[in-house]
This record gives C-alpha cells, structure tokens and sequence, in this order.
C-alpha cells in the first residue's frame, strides 16, 4: 500500500519542496503524456523541460513506471473525488437518479481530461504493470456506486456473476472490508455484483467514446449511458422516486 498522506503542515521544507517537484513533474508527465501519447513519455524529456538532469529527476521518482504509478494513483484519486462529489450533489434524489448521477460524473471526467482516462483505462506502456496498491485506489472511485446498489434487491439473472462474486469476496478479505464501509448489508454479494456491472457498461461506453469509435454514428453517447445504467437499475429494482 502507498504510505498515508501526511497533512503539509507536518512536513519539514525539505519535505514539501521534495512534494512541490515531485508534484512538477507529473504536471510535466501529463503534459506529454497529453501531446503524444502515453508510449512517448521519457524521463530525459520531462527533465529537460524542468531543467533537470535525468540523475536529479531519479531522486524524486525511481523509473518511468514509478511515474507512471504515481500518475495511475493521482488519477483514480480524482475520478473518486468527482463521483463522491457528484454523490453528495445528488443526495436528494431518487436512488435511479443518483446512479445515473454518478455515471455521468465519471464520463465527464473522462471526457475532461482523455489522457489521464487512459492511463486508468489502458495498458499504460508497454511491459508495465500497476502495483497491488492501484487497485485500492480504483475501488474508491466505485465506493459511491455500491452505496446507491445497496438499495436494489438481487436480480436471478446475475446468479452466475453471484457466484464468481461470492468466491473473490471470500479470498479477498479487503473486498470484503471495502464493501462494508459503503454498505451496511448483510450478503454484500448482489450489491458488488451490481456494481461490477454498472462499472462495466459505463467503463465501456466510456472507453469507446474516447477512442473516438462513435464518431459519425449519429447517436450521443450520454443516451447510452441512460439506457445503460437504466436498464440495470430497473434490473436490480432501484426506486425511480424520491
């Protein structure tokens, strides 16, 4: 797991200037990552622009993939940030609008800034892969999510993703913890798998819609995202009314 943050007013100014630099090159990542694509990221590069040297930007961050960690880490914070953000916008509202909500908060993210979704949504570069830790940052974002599934009832369609729901809850202890810090149910097995499929049919329109394969089909992508979420929310039978 990523060491916890500390609040920066316990840092010492070697340790906030530390933070200042690391969080300067990231920028400058992104930057690049922004205008040609996430195989072209070099740390000589992103040195240059700093005016650094490749040796001194090693002193903040190891390798290209532990820049890339740290980039994957940042933005699985802010996706989360936006559905929490839209969660509390649509406290009011009925348990279906709140979905919807919730998924529309993450395709505007995407679409806001298609770069950083694709380092979540992709395979970042070639021969790189996340660490454990980034999967617990992918789970906030999905928190809000289970929170509002809570409130439908199990769909006997979807016994079979039941069961493989049932067996990861089991070997995975920190699933299980995750859940039950958003939901106080008792089988946390049909609210994780509705979960899983909201996540899938947004995940996957969304992923579509920024590698442009709507183009010139004549349809909004947002009207997928209705029948989509809708579909699945009639499925599992949440309430449409306040």
């Amino acid at each position: 797991m990523p060491p916890p943050a500390v609040p920066d007013t316990a840092r010492t100014p070697r340790q906030r200037y530390r933070a200042q630099v690391q969080q300067e090159i990231k920028q400058a990542a992104l930057a690049q990552i922004a205008a040609d694509g996430i195989e072209a990221l070099s740390i000589n590069a992103i040195a240059k622009t700093l005016g650094m040297s490749g040796p001194a930007l090693y002193k903040y961050f190891r390798n290209r993939d532990d820049l890339l960690t740290a980039l994957i880490s940042d933005g699985y914070e802010d996706v989360a940030e936006a559905t929490r953000t839209a969660a509390h916008r649509a406290a009011d509202a009925s348990p279906r609008e709140r979905l919807l909500a919730l998924a529309h908060a993450y395709r505007d993210w995407a679409l806001a800034q298609p770069h950083r979704y694709l380092l979540l949504a992709g395979t970042p570069a070639a021969a790189y892969e996340a660490p454990a830790h980034t999967a617990e940052s992918a789970r906030k974002a999905l928190g809000p999510f289970l929170a509002v599934l809570a409130e439908g009832r199990p769909w006997p369609a979807a016994e079979p993703l039941y069961d493989e729901v049932r067996a990861w809850v089991a070997g995975t202890p920190e699933v299980a913890d995750w859940v039950a810090a958003f939901t106080p149910v008792d089988d946390p097995v049909p609210t994780l798998a509705a979960t899983v499929l909201a996540w899938t049919r947004t995940h996957g329109i969304v992923s579509l819609e920024v590698q442009g394969l709507y183009n010139n089909m004549g349809h909004d992508p947002a009207t997928l995202i209705n029948l989509e979420i809708g579909a699945l929310a009639d499925a599992v039978g949440l309430p449409a009314g306040t």
